[in-house]
């Protein structure tokens, strides 16, 4: 009786770390903590020794007027006089005389220091000033890769993902950081591509037998000796085959849309919401819901097919989801604040704020999830928050007061 095998070994987990670089002599890494060291302790240096020279030729300038202290001898009974101290012409006795001659010179130190005092504080103002200023502009200097680093990842939260920091200049921490940084951006690039190629493929996958599909239904239901039973039948299947057309093309274009537009050209957003109306006017008009609005011309850069569905999405839901009498529509487009301004209004029910965001999620609805509607596939809204962000836009709904939504679209003009 064969011996059964051992358990087999579980494959390695894969992992990932940085790049690690050995550094031969650590310790003469131009690290941030040894330039800021030696940076602030220079200035720190400098600025004593600028401070001790200044104090040092104001010394001598106040021991100079201090030694101004002039006597002159007169007359032919000795008397003593000066220009500083005249109390000293006014002594009788050696006595007085010494003794004004030691409050005249006690005088004259105080007056010595006062003006030291007052010159010394004076150069420490504008020293400080400049060692302000000169501190100022070499933290920026050290510090200016941080802003790089900064700027590179706003942009990237704009879905950039192919921006690269590149930072150049001294192995140091800030140089570790940016290269770590790029390194994760790489994989980010990488996962976010290999995930929009698979929607990709997977929706151009699954059309060709949803369309073989529809033609084999078609087929069966154009028999007009077809059963009234498979007539039915085939009329729900070729129904749930045109939706599940539509949730492929929907992902096919939500994995398109979280692109960056590259190729942009002028589209006049008055003209994208006219054709939008269009195509929905005979929804609305079995619906009874009036489309109005003035639409001005205010031309954008983008793509044209992208921008029309967002407008389609938005008149559609706008139609699909309105009250059931005196229903309307609103569609307007304006320049606003150096910006390109869509707006859509319509009646319909109350919508709680705080579900607002809800809205924009794939598959949902209000309160309900969409996967089981029949009045569309759910991914409209995410569909049109995608496509307003490859243009470097943005959507916001609101609810309008009496029922229905206000939707907003912002494109850069």
């Amino acid at each position: 009786m064969a011996a059964s095998p051992g358990p087999v070994a579980a494959p390695p987990k894969p992992t990932w770390e940085p790049k690690q670089q050995e550094v031969p002599y650590p310790w003469l890494r131009p690290t941030i903590r040894i330039r800021l060291t030696l940076l602030y302790g220079g200035m720190f240096l400098i600025a004593g020794i600028l401070l001790l020279s200044i104090i040092y030729m104001l010394a001598a300038q106040a021991l100079h007027d201090a030694g101004g202290l002039e006597f002159r001898v007169s007359g032919t009974n000795v008397q003593i006089s000066s220009d500083t101290c005249p109390q000293l012409g006014s002594a009788q006795n050696n006595g007085q005389l010494n003794e004004a001659i030691k409050d005249c010179t006690a005088a004259q130190r105080q007056h010595a220091l006062d003006s030291l005092l007052n010159r010394a504080l004076l150069a420490l103002v504008g020293l400080s000033i400049i060692a302000f200023a000169f501190g100022y502009a070499m933290a920026g200097r050290v510090l200016s890769p941080l802003g790089r680093i900064t700027r590179t990842a706003r942009r990237v939260a704009g879905t950039d993902l192919s921006r690269r920091i590149e930072l150049d200049g001294p192995d140091d921490e800030l140089k570790e950081l940016a290269d770590t940084f790029d390194e994760m951006l790489d994989r980010l690039e990488r996962a976010f591509t290999a995930q929009q190629r698979f929607v990709g493929n997977a929706s151009h996958e699954l059309r060709t037998p949803l369309a073989i599909n529809r033609t084999l239904l078609e087929v069966h239901l154009s028999d007009p000796e077809a059963p009234t039973e498979l007539q039915q039948l085939g009329k729900t299947l070729l129904a749930t085959n045109e939706r599940s057309e539509q949730l492929v093309e929907g992902l096919l274009l939500l994995a398109r849309s979280d692109n960056q537009i590259v190729e942009r050209k002028p589209v006049d957003l008055a003209e994208v919401a006219g054709r939008a109306i269009d195509q929905t006017r005979a929804d609305a008009a079995d619906k009874g819901v009036e489309v109005r609005g003035e639409r001005r011309p205010v031309v954008v850069q983008g793509n044209g097919v992208l921008l029309e569905r967002i407008a389609l999405n938005l008149v559609q839901n706008a139609v699909r989801y309105n009250v059931a009498e005196g229903g309307w529509v609103e569609v307007t487009t304006e320049a606003q604040h150096g910006q390109a301004l869509l707006v859509v209004s319509n009646t319909g029910p109350v919508v709680p704020a705080y579900e607002i965001d809800n809205l924009f999620e794939p598959f949902r609805r209000l309160r309900t999830e969409r996967t089981g509607s029949d009045k569309g596939v759910g991914l409209g809204l995410s569909i049109a928050r995608s496509v307003a962000r490859a243009h470097g836009g943005r959507i916001i709904a609101e609810p309008r007061e009496g029922g229905g939504l206000v939707m907003r679209v912002t494109l850069p003009v």
